[in-house]
């Protein structure tokens, strides 16, 4: 019984959206704007509100809000996706690259002019940015059996590029030290 209450609900439900549209279409003044609107009355005209600061009906609602902050991830000793906690503080290295909020590593591959130019970003670099990038493309020229690789480093805001696509290889390799 409860079942066809709520098919004939939702179809009494449609029956009146679909009336509403149509009114709509022929009568363009039921339209809302600015000028077709009532005009704002006195507050005794309008019905009393009461708000409650926590009824039970809300926890049906929060469940379906987004969470405020991705939560910590459980600590594991290896995880099926490859991902690794950040361990390193930066104080040994002398430089950081922080996680972005889900806790991902930040690098990100830029293509321009059609996918012709690839370039390779490291952001959020905090410290000696220099040394980081003097690490990071040796990891690059290695792996190009000792071609030189174009850098060009933004220190105001903490970024490398890289000429290429070396987002794997750059991520792994940060992964590696704890970045």
């Amino acid at each position: 019984m409860a079942a066809s209450g709520k098919l004939m609900l939702s179809s009494g439900l449609c029956q009146k959206l679909s009336q509403l549209t149509r009114r709509i279409h022929m009568q363009p003044a039921l339209l809302s704007s600015f000028r077709s609107s009532r005009e704002v009355q006195e507050l005794d005209k309008y019905p009393d509100v009461e708000v409650v600061a926590n009824p039970p009906e809300w926890r049906f609602v929060e469940r379906l809000l987004p969470a405020e902050t991705v939560p910590k991830p459980a600590e594991k000793p290896k995880y099926p996706s490859g991902w690794r906690p950040q361990k390193e503080d930066g104080s040994e290295t002398g430089y950081f690259v922080a996680r972005t909020k889900n806790h991902m590593v930040p690098v990100y591959l830029h293509t321009r002019f059609r996918g012709q130019r690839r370039i390779t970003v490291v952001r959020r670099v905090q410290g000696d940015i220099w040394s980081l990038e003097k690490d990071l493309r040796a990891v690059v020229e290695q792996s190009r059996n000792g071609k030189l690789c174009a850098t060009r480093i933004n220190e105001m805001s903490g970024q490398i590029h890289f000429h290429g696509d070396h987002v794997d290889l750059l991520r792994d390799y940060l992964k590696e030290k704890g970045f």
